[in-house]
């Protein structure tokens, strides 16, 4: 019941599949267990709280705390995918890839430009996620979307490998860097401790 065909030669995804998400979802540790910590980071700097996991060339969403304010265009809920490598959590996951993989996906990913802010030179993208490793964290600024910034950091497992990203999305022209860096670093960085506690059990 997963697939459909009108004819037996051309076949389409049936309504069913998104069980198979929603199972994944629903199933993984991580996903169920981070929720209400999201929500308390949520509810502390009242921003949109979300975690993300690496999956090929893109972050896949699998938990999400929303607030009412809507800052970007495109609607995300669980099983959303972006960008790896013009977003705050695609940044710090791909910082915390081996260096063979990352050079792997330096050389094969097309750095698509979304706005006239988006790093486009694979260089100047390789130098940016050095910078990411050295500090711990990304901040995005309007690379994705004009009028949205972010900032991430990794959740890490038992063996201090990057098992997902949680970040705090924001209106740039109300909350500057300097504040994501003094008021919501700090919050992500006790949620991403809790969570590592969690996956360490």
């Amino acid at each position: 019941g997963y697939v459909g065909s009108e004819d037996r030669r051309a076949f389409y995804l049936r309504p069913r599949i998104l069980e198979l998400g929603h199972a994944y979802m629903t199933s993984s540790p991580l996903a169920s267990s981070s929720q209400p910590v999201l929500d308390r980071v949520s509810d502390v700097v009242r921003e949109s709280c979300s975690m993300a996991i690496l999956d090929g060339d893109e972050i896949l969403y699998i938990a999400r705390s929303s607030t009412r304010d809507r800052i970007m265009s495109i609607d995300l809920g669980l099983g959303s995918r972006l960008p790896a490598h013009c977003t705050s959590m695609g940044r710090v996951l791909l910082a915390g890839l081996p260096a063979d993989e990352l050079r792997a996906y330096l050389a094969r990913v097309r750095l698509i430009a979304y706005t006239n802010r988006t790093v486009t030179s694979t260089a100047k993208l390789e130098q940016v996620i050095d910078g990411v490793r050295r500090n711990g964290y990304a901040i995005v600024d309007q690379e994705l979307e004009i009028g949205l910034r972010s900032l991430a950091i990794p959740v890490r497992d038992h063996v201090g490998r990057s098992a997902a990203a949680i970040n705090v999305g924001v209106q740039a022209s109300r909350v500057p860097t300097s504040d994501l860096e003094a008021r919501v670093l700090p919050e992500l960085r006790a949620a991403a401790h809790e969570l590592a506690m969690l996956l360490s059990v």
